[in-house]
């Protein structure tokens, strides 16, 4: 067991997975920084700055006995936190659309990277091997 666990780790495939890891997560405080600091602010223009984050509903209480989400949580009233749900589903479509802009991105440089400059044109250099040793066989057939 020890030694397959030596194997499985000496794969480069364990290291590309943990660059990975790594890399994901820088680039999430990225990518949570565009959601948050760029891309909120202009969909509040477009909303008339609703903040969906502050939406709740007290489950067997009064919502209007707390002046917010978190008044309500620190008093220890059982919070359904729609608005927060809401945020976090925009929040979620807006990085998966990024993320997607990213990789068509990424994938049109790796496939102009990869496009050969020229195509060589097909040399036609005679007959091929298979053709010269049916000719021998059908010549030695005749004799």
């Amino acid at each position: 067991m020890l030694n397959e666990f030596k194997d499985f780790i000496a794969k480069g495939n364990v290291m590309d997975m943990a660059v990975g890891i790594i890399i994901g997560a820088a680039f999430t405080a990225i990518v949570s920084s565009l959601v948050a600091d760029l891309i909120n602010p202009i969909i509040a223009i477009f909303t008339g700055g609703i903040d969906f984050s502050g939406w709740y509903y007290v489950i067997g209480g009064d919502a209007s006995a707390y002046a917010s989400i978190t008044e309500a949580e620190e008093a220890g009233a059982s919070v359904f936190a729609v608005g927060r749900f809401i945020m976090a589903v925009v929040n979620f479509f807006i990085i998966a659309f990024v993320v997607f802009m990213l990789v068509k991105m990424v994938n049109r440089i790796k496939a102009a990277a990869e496009k050969p400059d020229e195509v060589a044109p097909e040399v036609d250099s005679g007959p091929s091997q298979l053709d010269v040793l049916l000719e021998i066989r059908d010549s030695l057939k005749k004799t």
